[in-house]
């Protein structure tokens, strides 16, 4: 199970090797954009208002749609943290089968569940793992 954090950004390279932040565009910038538009419009053929009118909708959704995926995100960062925590004083065996023993604590990192066992040997939880 692949589990990413809600709260993390993204980080993006660059051709000199610097890491930034992904460009998000908000109500204040789509204002902007839609001004300079209406500025710099030909005069002979302007813009319908009812484009204008779509454009803000479309914005809306868009919008909409990246606040839905951050809440998902967030529903599915707690669904995780509870399977976890379930799997504590349980045993599990690796998917080889080759490590058995009874889970002493349960580690969540962003690329999925980690169990360590009481004897310290750790188990990634995924596909193939028996739990009883």
């Amino acid at each position: 199970m692949n589990v990413t954090s809600a709260t993390s950004t993204p980080q993006t390279q660059t051709q000199n090797g610097s890491t930034e932040a992904p460009q998000t565009v908000d109500y204040k910038s789509f204002l902007r954009l839609l001004v300079a538009q209406m500025k710099n419009q030909d005069p002979t053929s302007p813009m319908e208002s009812t484009d204008y009118v779509a454009q803000l909708a479309t914005f809306s959704q868009v919008e909409q749609t990246v606040q839905t995926n951050t809440k998902l995100d967030q529903i599915l960062q707690a669904s995780a943290l509870a399977q976890a925590s379930s799997l504590v004083g349980r045993e599990v065996t690796s998917a080889d089968g080759k490590i058995t023993g009874k889970v002493a604590e349960v580690r969540l990192y962003s690329d999925g569940v980690m169990a360590i066992l009481e004897s310290g040997d750790k188990i990634p939880v995924g596909p193939g793992v028996v739990i009883r």
